[in-house]
């Protein structure tokens, strides 16, 4: 595993975030974590890239994409990395047109998987959760690559078809109830399946795109998730601009344009709700009155909507949300004598994610608190000089996940952001 991309590049970044950082365990992490996808998770191939999530074999769309993003900053200084990141795009494109309701997919066509579940598989897939963010993830990359390198070759015309494909599937979803989407596990955690015979619990119209399952690959409460919903809108943007600008596809463009306003308005009627007296964003909600205040450390999530670019950080809805996220009336925030955080009903109870506390950072405007921030994840590594999954709050030598690439480059991605060595 590993590609021939340009050491001195690389180095370059590494001496220059040394040179910037006030704190030396920052760079030192940083040179770990920058080197280690690279080094151990991507394979590419004549044809395209395959980006493994770390201790899993499989690649999952949200992860590869978090996983190569950072990468954008020296895209254009190294033509490999460059193309590395276009052939995970048509990697990508290729496992949206296999299934697009599948979150994970294999290397190549072996029939391998995570459990037999109820549902329509094939040889490619390696887990079929269906999640709103797997068909973000993929769009955001391609078009953020196109913005920083001017570079357009993966905007092929097996593109296009995964954009249509996308936008079918979101419209689809607004009426899930005639959507051919089934899932059910049995043997495993309650969270890993859908009620009501693969269904999932009872929902009403909103305008907004159902989703199995969180971006923690855990089902869903209530299957309107606000902040998988806040990411549909501002990639349909994306496609929207791409699909004038790169396809001259008007009817293309308009189709995008009209189901962000749909699915916009649907957020704004049904996602926003009154709390202690002020507006929050709810996580999830059901269309029939019912909604779930809390947030999860797994993007997208609420505190992540302005990274996502759904809204301002100073949007006064996202301040009082942030507020309630960052409390104890949010059921997975914990504080302890080492740490406290946003954590996950993914992992035990009174562990913070390391992700979490990296969009903590990159959502706020205060450089204090991104290096408070930081100061905390290089001093609850647990002396492995990479992040985890979830870090115990009373003890950071009790984490989950010792090799977790997405997690590595998030810490990666605060400290270029605190830095100003930007994307």
């Amino acid at each position: 595993m590993g590609i021939n991309y340009s050491k001195s590049v690389i180095e370059h970044i590494k001496t220059e975030v040394a040179k910037r950082s006030s704190n030396p365990r920052w760079s030192e992490v940083f040179s770990n974590c920058f080197d280690n996808t690279l080094e151990t998770t991507v394979r590419t191939t004549a044809k395209d890239t395959f980006v493994i999530t770390g201790d899993i074999p499989a690649m999952w769309l949200r992860d590869s994409s978090a996983q190569i993003k950072p990468y954008l900053v020296v895209a254009n200084e190294d033509d490999t990395i460059k193309q590395l990141i276009c052939g995970l795009v048509d990697r990508q494109v290729k496992c949206i047109l296999i299934d697009p309701y599948a979150n994970a997919f294999n290397e190549t066509e072996n029939g391998h998987c995570y459990h037999q579940d109820i549902t329509e598989m094939n040889g490619w897939v390696w887990e079929r959760k269906y999640e709103v963010d797997s068909l973000c993830y993929p769009i955001e990359l391609a078009y953020l690559l196109w913005k920083k390198t001017g570079e357009i070759k993966h905007f092929t015309s097996d593109f296009k078809r995964a954009a249509e494909t996308i936008i079918g599937v979101f419209k689809t979803e607004q009426h899930h109830e005639t959507s051919p989407y089934r899932f059910e596990r049995f043997d495993e955690r309650p969270e890993d399946t859908l009620s009501n015979n693969g269904l999932g619990e009872p929902f009403g119209y909103t305008g907004m795109t159902w989703s199995g399952f969180r971006p923690s690959d855990d089902s869903c409460t209530y299957n309107y998730l606000i902040p998988a919903n806040m990411f549909a809108v501002v990639i349909l943007g994306y496609l929207e601009e791409i699909s004038k600008e790169i396809y001259g596809d008007d009817l293309l463009a308009k189709k995008a344009n009209q189901l962000k306003k749909e699915i916009d308005q649907g957020i704004s009627k049904w996602g926003i709700v009154e709390h202690l007296g002020r507006k929050v964003y709810a996580y999830e909600v059901d269309g029939l009155g019912n909604y779930l205040l809390m947030d999860d450390a797994n993007v997208p999530s609420l505190l992540a909507a302005p990274y996502l670019g759904y809204c301002e950080i100073n949007d006064t809805v996202y301040q009082n949300t942030r507020a309630l996220i960052l409390s104890e009336k949010n059921p997975y925030y914990y504080e302890g004598t080492e740490l406290k955080g946003v954590g996950s009903e993914h992992t035990p109870k009174e562990y913070v994610w390391p992700i979490a506390l990296c969009i903590q950072g990159l959502t706020t405007g205060n450089q204090s608190e991104k290096a408070a921030l930081l100061d905390t994840l290089v001093q609850t590594e647990a002396g492995t000089n990479h992040m985890h999954e979830g870090i115990n709050v009373n003890d950071s030598n009790q984490y989950t996940r010792e090799w977790f690439s997405w997690a590595n480059m998030m810490f990666c991605t605060l400290l270029l952001d605190y830095l100003k060595i930007s994307e």
